[in-house]
Parts: structure tokens; sequence; C-alpha cells
């Protein structure tokens, strides 16, 4: 028989991001379900993702409570298709099947193990370790191997229960994505481990506090928050602490401050006093602040400074907007322009457009520019598609619908991914000079600032005009400083002159 069965998995999230938490089912088990239909809402530190129904037919059953967290990839629920629509009650435990890649013994299947997705731009993981054993029996998405790739650690479930048949990735072995690393064999006559093994008592809590390993997963976050493991009780196999257990100390930290002295101070922390305040960072500041500092430590930053003349640009606002905006039905502002001095200036300098990856460099033709937004919440950048076929009036029209969403908290993840370039615009706040940092993986960032009167010589004598300081940083590995200086002198005679933009000179 064809499969007749169809998993709903967490989807890629998005660059660095790495989890998400259930937020609510809109289907129940029983329902009857359509292809593409939202079937449940999942909430990261940035946006709250709906993930559709990869298949008609009814909800057989669901893998994941509201509230539980869920790493890429992990498994949410199983639709029944077909002749296999029946109620989750006639069906019992056979909701959950793993599909089979091969067939050995009669009722016995086996299932690879595969390298999962773990975000754009990530195609490698390192085999952390093996957190069970071969002939050891497992279950539907019992945690089998830690994974660890450059920007998160994360434990790989079973795809099916049965026994660990074989491992073909040792600890410390570099996988790709869809790499099989083991072997389940699921069914009625997978083999159960050896008698030797198991007859070994299972370990005692406090056998598994001192002596069980802790997967990348739960030790980033009792490290994070300053956790005491001895003082954890595992729930996992052979008494593992799993990360639902991680967090589940924190919560009783929390809800319990008559438990907090049973716990390791928290890392880098002090006592405050009678007039200071200590707020938890919410996962959105957690993540401005853990992207930021990857970028500074993985990229060779440079910043770079001129000044351009705002006149001429402050001219064409000035005779030309009130026509602008009752032809387009919205303001003429400056990023539009900005957006298209910048594009302008990467066709010229395309290294600024351009990413590192590996050892070899990705030149993008497309220009789809990032236009950094300050919310309450923290920074967002969504991004600007193909600004170069774009019209002014197109991208003050995308500027503004994704201010509003930035503002209702509705940007998707789809709004912030794929930049090429970012433009940050710290003018709006009076600020004078900064250094941006870079929106990795991206090779450049321009920061626009307040625009100043002051004195400047014009063709021998000393006139007042509207300056503005522009600042580019940029990755010196990949841009050099000759062609950070033409890029930042091409978007200031675009601004000086915006009919060069007009001929394309």
């Amino acid at each position: 028989m064809a499969e007749i069965m169809a998993e709903i998995r967490v989807p890629s999230l998005g660059e660095s991001v790495t989890e998400a938490s259930i937020g609510r089912w809109m289907k129940k088990p029983g329902d009857a379900v359509k292809a593409d239909e939202p079937l449940v809402e999942l909430e990261t530190d940035k946006v709250s993702v709906e993930v559709p129904a990869p298949a008609s037919g009814v909800l057989q059953s669901i893998a994941a409570e509201e509230g539980d967290i869920v790493g890429l990839d992990a498994l949410l629920g199983v639709i029944a298709k077909g002749e296999a629509a029946a109620s989750p009650q006639a069906n019992g435990s056979a909701a959950k099947p793993a599909p089979a890649t091969d067939r050995t013994d009669p009722g016995t299947s086996l299932v690879n193990i595969v390298v999962p997705s773990s975000g754009e731009s990530v195609t490698e993981a390192d085999i952390g370790e093996w957190l069970v054993n071969i002939g050891d029996t497992i279950s539907l998405d019992d945690p089998v191997v830690s994974l660890e790739t450059d920007k998160a650690a994360m434990d790989l479930p079973a795809p099916a229960s049965g026994v660990l048949q074989e491992i073909k990735a040792e600890a410390g072995t570099t996988v790709q994505v869809g790499d099989i690393i083991g072997v389940i064999a699921a069914g009625k006559g997978a083999s159960a481990a050896p008698a030797a093994a198991s007859a070994k008592p299972a370990p005692s809590q406090s056998t598994a506090k001192t002596d069980a390993p802790i997967s990348p997963a739960p030790r980033r976050v009792i490290a994070e928050h300053g956790l005491d493991a001895s003082k954890i009780s595992g729930t996992g196999k052979d008494g593992r602490i799993t990360k639902g257990d991680a967090l589940a100390a924190i919560g009783a930290l929390e809800a319990s401050p008559a438990a907090k002295p049973a716990m390791a101070p928290p890392m880098a922390t002090r006592d405050i006093g009678p007039r200071e305040e200590r707020v938890k960072m919410t996962r959105l500041r957690q993540t401005i602040a853990r992207r930021l500092k990857e970028s500074q430590d993985n990229a060779a930053m440079l910043t770079t400074f001129n000044d351009v003349d705002m006149s001429a640009v402050m001219n064409v606002r000035k005779q030309y907007k009130e026509l602008f905006e009752k032809k387009h039905g919205i303001k003429l502002g400056f990023m539009s322009l900005f957006t298209k001095a910048c594009v302008h200036a990467l066709k010229e300098v395309p290294e600024v457009n351009a990413e590192i990856d590996g050892k070899d460099i990705i030149y993008k033709n497309h220009y789809d520019i990032g236009v950094a937004v300050g919310t309450e919440k923290g920074l967002v950048v969504p991004v600007v598609r193909d600004c170069d076929t774009k019209s002014l009036a197109e991208i003050e029209h995308a500027i503004a619908g994704y201010g509003k969403k930035a503002r209702d908290g509705s940007l998707t993840m789809a709004d912030m991914q794929g930049g090429t370039f970012t433009i940050s615009n710290g003018g709006v706040y009076g600020s004078l000079m900064s250094t941006p940092i870079l929106n990795a993986p991206q090779s450049g960032i321009l920061g626009m600032h307040r625009i100043e009167q002051r004195p400047v010589a014009v063709n021998g004598e000393v006139v007042i005009r509207p300056m503005m300081y522009l600042a580019l940083s940029y990755d010196h590995r990949i841009v050099d400083g000759k062609g950070a200086v033409t890029f930042l002198v091409r978007v200031k005679e675009c601004l000086e002159d915006p009919a060069r933009m007009l001929l394309d000179l």
C-alpha cells in the first residue's frame, strides 16, 4: 500500500532561528483537514508562523502540545490520508509511524535517521554525541543524537519507534544536510537490545545527574540561566536531562523564590541596589544581542565615512512632494532615494552586495534591501525586494507597509529573510555619527544620520548647507578599502545630483 500518513514538521524558520514554541492548535485529533489549511501556530522570538497541512485527511495525532518548545524539523503531528483517515482511537499508537526506507523481516522496516535542514545558509553540522547505543530500544521523538552547527546545538529526535540498528557517523564527524547518520529497525519484528545490555538496571536519578552526559540543547539552557545540573531530575532515556527538564527547572525557580538558594547563581550577574530593577531580557532582545555579537566575532568589520550635501534631495522633495503624494498616495521620503542611490552604487561595487560562504564568495544579481525599523520590542529588518526594478513610489509603499506591520507585530519570517544589503537610519533619533554593525551574512550596511546645517566650502566660498554624515560598515575579508570608498562616493554623487540615477551615470 502507498504511504498513507503525512507528518507535520517544524519548517525552516529563517536565519539564526532554531526553535519555536507551540502557540495554538487550530485543529484537534479526529478533525478533517485540507491540504495547505493552517493547522498550528508557532511563535519564535521574532514572529508568529502558521504551519499548513501537508496533505488532506484527518488529523490523527498531536506530538507537541501548546506551550511546548520545538526545534527545526521536529514532529508536530500526523495526518492520516485516504483509507487510513480513521479516528485516532481506532488507530491507537499506530498514529505516528515513520516512513520506511527498507524492509527486512516481516513486520519490520528500516527507518533512516537523516540530518535535517537547520535554516538558511547552514549546510553541515558536527555529530556532538550519540545519546543511545546500538541495540537500544527507542521511542518516537526520543532524542538520539546531538548535532552542532555554527549557529546552534540541537537534539535530533527519533523518526520512529524501534531499535537502533546502525550508526553511520560517529561523534565528531562532520555531516551534510540530508546525510543518513543512523538506522532504526521499526515494527513488530525489531529485535530488542542484547540480553546483557537490557538486563542493566536503569540508573537512579542521582547517577543520571552525575554520570549521564548532557546534550548541547539542555546544556546551553543550563549555562545561560546559571542552573545547577545536579539539582535537575532527568526524564530522558537513562535519566538524561532533556531541554524540557531544564526549562521546567527555570519555571520552578521563577515560581518559587525559596528555591533560588538551591540553584547556582546566574553567571555574570550582581546584587542590585534599592534604586535598581532587574528585568529579564525578551527572546527578541536576546536574539538581537547574540546576532550582533556573532557579527562582530565572525567578520573583519571596518567602517568608512563620508558626508553628503542634502540640498538637491531636499529641493526635489520640496518641489514635487504634493504632486507625488497626489498621484501615488504616499509621501516622498528620503529612504526611497537612498535605496535607489545604494542600488546604483551596488551595481558598480558588487562585492558589497555579496557574502562569504565557506571558502566561496556568492555574488548576488538581485538587490533586496533591508530597512532597519525600530519597534518597542527591538530592532527588526524587513526586506524590500527587487529595488532595482521598483519605482520610488513602490519602495515608499513597501517601507510604509513594513513599518505598520512592525508596529502591529505582524511581520513574518518571509518579510525579513534574504536581504543582500541593509540601510539603517539613526538620524530619525538624532544621531550625528555611528558605526553600524553588519547584518550577517551580508557584507555591507549603510548608516544614515541627522541632517545638520554646517558651513562648507563651495567654489572658494564658505556657505551653510544641510549636511549628513554617511557611514558604511563592511566586511574587510571581501570588500577592500577602495571598493568601500567608491561605494560611498557613488551614493554621495547620486544624492547630490539625483539626475545621475535617472541617466545611469
